[in-house]
């Protein structure tokens, strides 16, 4: 057993399996984490929010770490503290924004490659060698169906999920053979805390506007419980690609609302 100094919680070596959640603080990863300590994993969680995390660590018996995927020496002493990986669920993602490109502020772009491409290699570089190494490993991803298409001032996120997709594509290839499935989950609207708050600066009646009229959005316990079906088939089992939408939702830019 090791000693998590931060959460005074133990990570064991080797039994029960360890799976991995970035962005665990809120949302998404939140309830993945929840749910994968409910399927036998024992969670390390990461996020810049340790108050948070450590709260949820203690909840689910899990351990808790700083950490930020925009930033290398975060990873490399997240990292350090893992002694064994079988299941690295990359969750860590933002959008900032919905300017048109030809008025896009370059450092919201700049910060979504960052977290949701330059963080998933970070960490999955990092963790490669144990989730090889445990013989049956899982890298998860949580993309989205704006990395599948386009839509009027999504260019900046757009773009930057588009780049997560094709990260675990390219690995997948460069894997093969390997004992590492690699698997994208892709929500459409899914109505978190957060998520539509951060983009719109904290512009609480834009961030509501989003699900105005929508009945029955996603919520995160929804992406929650499919990232635990892909990690739980058989390991032959690869889910490449999982995408998940609320019933009115048709399409990116085709949503059913009712009216108020």
């Amino acid at each position: 057993m090791r000693d998590n100094h931060e959460s005074g919680q133990y990570m064991p070596i080797s039994e029960p399996p360890i799976a991995v959640v970035t962005g665990a603080s809120s949302g998404i990863g939140a309830a993945t984490a929840r749910r994968l300590a409910g399927e036998g994993f024992y969670v390390v969680l990461g996020a810049r929010r340790t108050e948070r995390i450590e709260t949820l660590a203690a909840e689910i018996g899990g351990s808790a770490y700083r950490l930020d995927v925009t930033d290398q020496l975060s990873v490399d002493d997240f990292c350090a503290q893992v002694p064994a990986c079988r299941v690295l669920v990359n969750n860590a993602g933002a959008a900032y924004g919905m300017e048109p490109v030809a008025e896009a502020d370059l450092d919201h772009w700049i910060a979504m490659y960052e977290v949701n491409v330059l963080g998933v290699v970070r960490m999955t570089k990092a963790l490669l060698p144990a989730l090889v190494a445990s013989g049956a490993g899982d890298v998860v991803l949580v993309g989205s169906t704006a990395g599948m298409g386009v839509y009027e001032g999504g260019g900046g996120y757009t773009a930057a999920k588009h780049g997560t997709h094709v990260v675990a594509e390219t690995l997948r290839l460069e894997l093969v053979g390997q004992p590492v499935r690699v698997m994208v989950v892709a929500p459409g609207m899914v109505a978190t805390e957060e998520f539509s708050l951060n983009r719109f600066d904290g512009d609480r009646s834009r961030a509501d506007a989003v699900y105005t009229g929508v009945r029955e959005p996603l919520v995160a316990d929804d992406i929650a419980d499919c990232i635990a079906w892909t990690i739980t088939r058989p390991h032959h089992v690869n889910v490449d690609l999982m995408v998940v939408r609320p019933l009115a939702q048709a399409a990116q830019h085709k949503v059913h609302r009712e009216p108020e």
